[in-house]
């Protein structure tokens, strides 16, 4: 098996970028539609049922799989003989960013449902905010995979 992770080495890690780049649009874009959402749609008219939409497929045809492929190709990463150095910070500080990114995820889809049910809306403003939190948390990773602390 760890021969095998070696030799897939480069396809692995292109995968796992690629995924996180797929995943990362979802989470900086579907707070901004949330933020239209809550800001300029009357509830139960045609264009809230379009953002439903848009929300929907978002979550589940991009974010959703692209998570788990991030996941799956991280974790062959971490498996691959020789990548990672657990006697270093930066391991530590990217899986407590990964982790606190795939809370946002899980955060962001609660919110979608919260929609669907007909609760009200947070305020614009706060999720403005809450989209700042995949900005910070992806330099918190790219520093911590790049600088290797």
């Amino acid at each position: 098996m760890i021969d095998f992770l070696s030799a897939l080495y480069p396809w692995t890690k292109a995968l796992h970028v690629i995924s996180v780049i797929a995943w990362m649009a979802g989470l900086f874009y579907l707070p901004r539609l949330f933020v239209y959402h809550a800001e300029q749609v009357t509830p139960g008219s045609p264009t809230d049922e379009m953002f439903q939409t848009m929300e929907r497929r978002l979550i589940r045809a991009i974010m959703n799989p692209a998570m788990v492929a991030t996941w799956v190709f991280g974790l062959a990463l971490v498996f691959t003989p020789g990548i990672v150095d657990w006697g270093a910070v930066w391991p530590w500080t990217k899986a407590a960013g990964v982790l606190g990114m795939t809370w946002f995820h899980h955060w962001c889809s609660r919110r979608r449902k919260d929609i669907v049910k007909g609760l009200p809306h947070r305020s614009g403003h706060e999720y403005r905010i809450m989209n700042e939190v995949p900005t910070l948390l992806m330099v918190l990773i790219v520093v911590s995979v790049i600088v290797r602390f």
